[in-house]
């Protein structure tokens, strides 16, 4: 008689547990993905772990180097460097995710009506898509700051609307390829509407691509912030950015050219964490990559 334990088939691991164990073991996005999180720890806990307040001046310590009051020295202003970079981190991470999230928001639902639909919408989503491509992405960031108004918020707003082409024409190109599926196909035999088979089946199969543009965005989000405070279009006096950092510091470059270091490394570190978390997730998500 066979045992009844034997009929029972083995169980598949999910493609979840497949992805978490690939990924786990690149050893260059767990340390990305660990910086990062551990970036973000920081920023939630910047009132509790900041040794200062973010604006408090001391002149008496202005340009100070590194010291047991400040490891980091302070700026022409007195100002902690430390406490600033990392109310700084706050304000960058904050301006990245909004970018990106506006992009996301813009860029994909535009780019899978343009690859469904075809046809005229097609060639005028193109079209417009096509003239944004044209311009320098911060140029036309610029442009659009000017437009809304100076502010970190409203300079991100202007960064998402600079990156949202993008998104469109990569979720575009894979729903050209989705929408002639054999599965799509018979969601319409079966008199599926438009808005359910986008929703319940292209979305899910094109969105792929964009989970690793979101991560290379981010980085590219994180720089377009500092340069747009940098040029003083960005988040204002006297709340910190690490591109705002590096400006004053600038400033003050011949006198205490240490000042430079905290916020460049920490953009620099920044996006290589972000760039590098995308490299691993295009690989971990492709399967041809993963044998390679």
């Amino acid at each position: 008689m066979t045992d009844a334990t034997t009929m029972v088939p083995a169980r598949r691991p999910s493609r979840f547990a497949g992805f978490a164990r690939w990924f786990v073991s690149d050893l260059r996005g767990a340390i990305s993905l660990t910086f990062l999180l551990a970036l973000m720890l920081i920023s939630v806990l910047a009132p509790w772990i900041s040794p200062y307040a973010p604006a408090e001046q001391d002149i008496d310590a202005a340009l100070a180097p590194m010291s047991g009051a400040h490891w980091l020295g302070a700026d022409d202003l007195g100002r902690d460097t430390l406490s600033r970079l990392i109310y700084g981190g706050v304000a960058s991470l904050y301006a990245s995710f909004l970018a990106v999230t506006i992009a996301v928001l813009i860029g994909v639902p535009v780019g899978v009506l343009a690859g469904y639909l075809g046809g005229w919408v097609d060639a005028t989503i193109s079209r417009v898509i096509d003239s944004f491509l044209s311009f320098p992405a911060i140029v036309l960031a610029i442009a659009v700051t000017g437009a809304l108004g100076i502010g970190l918020t409203n300079g991100m707003i202007s960064v998402g609307i600079v990156f949202a082409p993008q998104l469109a024409r990569l979720v575009r190109a894979r729903t050209l390829v989705v929408r002639n599926e054999l599965y799509v196909d018979a969601a319409r035999c079966f008199g599926g509407s438009t808005t359910r088979i986008l929703w319940r089946h292209v979305l899910p199969n094109a969105i792929q691509p964009v989970i690793v543009q979101v991560t290379l965005l981010l980085a590219a989000a994180l720089l377009a912030e500092a340069s747009l405070s940098f040029l003083g279009l960005g988040i204002q006096p006297p709340d910190p950015s690490w591109g705002a950092m590096l400006a004053r510091a600038y400033q003050n470059m011949e006198i205490a050219p240490e000042q430079m270091y905290p916020p460049g490394l920490a953009i620099l570190f920044t996006a290589l964490a972000f760039n590098t978390l995308g490299e691993s997730l295009r690989v971990a998500l492709d399967p041809t990559m993963k044998r390679n």
